[in-house]
């Protein structure tokens, strides 16, 4: 049941984090003010991400741990704490100084070390 909810979730985290590269790339091309749709969505990404990352570790405690689980693992936990640096960042800022350029840079790096971690274990990206 773990491994099923892990597996699922994996493609709502991927879809929110196409949707805050898409939604930030379009403020900045748009040279819109940051706004809070921005702040939400990189939130729905990050608690998803938080969410995806405790089903995993519930998993590895009741199953076999196998050696393709420590990429798979340390990619994760880095991609979480990129996450949860560009949240920080635009946090500490002055709202006047908020800009989507960190969310769209740190999803893209975010996502490709998701992707790197997925594939770590010898499974699709998507399939």
């Amino acid at each position: 049941m773990l491994l099923s909810a892990h597996s699922g979730l994996r493609y709502l985290v991927l879809l929110l984090g196409v949707a805050v590269v898409a939604y930030g790339a379009y403020g900045m091309i748009a040279k819109r003010p940051y706004d809070q749709r921005m702040r939400v969505l990189s939130l729905l990404f990050s608690a998803t991400l938080d969410l995806q990352v405790v089903i995993g570790l519930a998993y590895l405690f009741t199953s076999t741990f196998y050696p393709q689980l420590a990429g798979h693992l340390t990619m994760m936990v880095l991609a979480v704490v990129i996450t949860h640096i560009v949240s920080a960042v635009q946090r500490r800022r002055a709202p006047e100084q908020r800009t989507y350029e960190p969310h769209v840079v740190g999803t893209l790096v975010v996502l490709a070390i998701i992707s790197f971690g997925i594939l770590a274990i010898n499974r699709p990206i998507l399939g």
